[in-house]
């Protein structure tokens, strides 16, 4: 049997290759022994999203945590990963499961755990999970019957999606939103969002909101190559501003009404702008190290205390439940709030937003101009260099022993290493380099004042390394 090991937010595999109801149920069984050892009477919420074949895993867990005394409330239909999180809160679970790949490609689904906190188990008690999975299924789930399951009270049906939508209406001003003068435009990438927006703003252009498990061939993760047909929307029609999220809407992508994309350096500095200068709020900033610098700039002018942690949202989940923390913010989009649950949510930075430019009146482009008033101006990008896992290797062990100092014309000033190599060349402009926590990728990003100085940087690393 495969070894079954947990990345930075979850087990992913391919369907039908690792990814098989067995393995899912060897999964489910640690999960079971870990519950029923730190639980008393245990309770989990489980539920799926868009992907191919959501609803048998789904069940395939369901069945294998009940057969082991645990009570399960299942979403009906397709849900989101932050409706499943705020489902644990709300029906006081002690985990959730969510069957879902996020942002990976069609061919793959996922297994991720939920904390009772709402938010991603910590990596403490990941481990221990883990630790925990057979080498073998020994659960007759096909014997199982689900009917039978919910005739014996061991499975309640619970309507995830409604607990998610009657939270949204009364947490923002959603008649500002729909009485403003501006349209506002929605792309789900044919994921688990779709449904949510639609009810709560029926108003908005929508995109991708039908099902389609193969994605259209297409990752639905919310960056600019995937959304090329999203950017030509907004730039063809007359739309204020676009939001985008991913497979499991927890993360988020924008666009500005000229189709432009705004990366989620920016969106995390209009929350924090809008947070503290608009609604007056305080607290902690928890940001992952490839976040742009700007952030720290941004909080040092709002007296703001910030902090940098490892890539990966549990490193700032387990920040926002033991202290006091206004925003957590990751480059990849997923961004949590104070005043909801310590989790990712796409939809929910899109409605902040959506409500920061109705209730000011302001376009998506006047409120980045203010944000650059404060920092000044920059640009971020990340390219994904897919190689094999031995160069990936090489690379690495190269950044260890400190053989770059130079990177073309950019010499290196200074080095970071929080999770993977950040090298400074001012204080202002960076290169970082890191291998992927979950596919066989090594990532480089670089933020400087251009767009094209971030090019510039990001073409003479390649050569540099390659």
């Amino acid at each position: 049997m495969t070894k079954i090991k947990f990345g930075t937010d979850g087990w992913r595999a391919i369907i039908a290759k690792e990814y098989t109801t067995d393995n899912v149920a060897r999964v489910s069984i640690a999960v079971a022994d870990w519950l029923n050892e730190n639980n008393e009477n245990p309770s989990v919420v489980i539920g799926h999203d868009c992907r191919f074949a959501g609803e048998i895993f789904a069940e395939t867990a369901t069945k294998v945590l009940a057969s082991k005394g645990i009570l399960v409330k299942l979403a009906k239909g397709f849900v989101s990963t932050p409706m499943v999180s705020l489902g644990v809160v709300s029906e006081k679970a002690s985990l959730g499961v969510v069957i879902t790949a996020s942002h990976n490609p069609p061919s793959y689904n996922g297994y991720k755990l939920k904390g009772d906190f709402g938010g991603p188990l910590l990596p403490v008690d990941i481990t221990a999970v883990e630790n925990k999975i057979p080498d073998a299924n020994s659960v007759d789930y096909n014997a199982i019957s689900m009917q039978d399951l919910v005739a014996e009270g061991k499975v309640i049906y619970v309507d995830l999606e409604e607990m998610y939508c009657k939270h949204a209406k009364a947490n923002f001003d959603l008649e500002a939103i729909r009485n403003s003068d501006m349209n506002f435009a929605y792309d789900a990438m044919f994921g688990a969002g779709m449904n949510a927006v639609k009810r709560l703003l029926p108003e908005t252009t929508l995109l991708h909101c039908d099902d389609n498990p193969g994605f259209l061939g297409t990752a639905p993760e919310p960056i600019h190559r995937n959304l090329q047909e999203f950017s030509d929307l907004m730039k063809n029609n007359a739309l204020d501003c676009g939001l985008a999220t991913d497979g499991d809407a927890d993360r988020i992508g924008l666009y500005d009404s000229k189709g432009n994309f705004v990366d989620s350096h920016h969106i995390i500095l209009l929350l924090i702008h809008y947070m503290v200068k608009y609604k007056g709020m305080k607290g902690k900033v928890v940001t992952a190290f490839s976040c742009s610098v700007k952030v720290e700039q941004m909080c040092k002018h709002y007296g703001l205390e910030q902090e940098t942690v490892q890539i990966g949202f549990k490193h700032i989940a387990g920040k926002m439940i033991t202290e006091d923390v206004m925003l957590g913010g990751e480059e990849s989009g997923g961004i949590a709030i104070t005043g909801h649950i310590p989790e990712r949510d796409g939809i929910w930075m899109g409605l902040i937003l959506f409500e920061f430019m109705a209730k000011s009146g302001k376009s998506l482009e006047d409120l980045i101009e203010e944000v650059y008033e404060i920092v000044g101006e920059f640009a971020f990008e990340r390219i994904d260099l897919h190689i094999d896992n031995d160069t990936k290797l090489r690379i690495i062990e190269d950044c260890k022993v400190g053989k770059f100092t130079q990177f073309g014309k950019y010499k290196v000033d200074r080095i970071e290493t929080t999770d993977g190599f950040k090298f400074f060349f001012d204080e202002d402009t960076w290169l970082m380099i890191r291998p992927s926590g979950t596919e066989p990728v090594l990532r480089t990003y670089a933020e400087a004042s251009t767009q094209a100085k971030v090019f510039d940087i990001l073409a003479d690393a390649k050569a540099t390394i390659l």
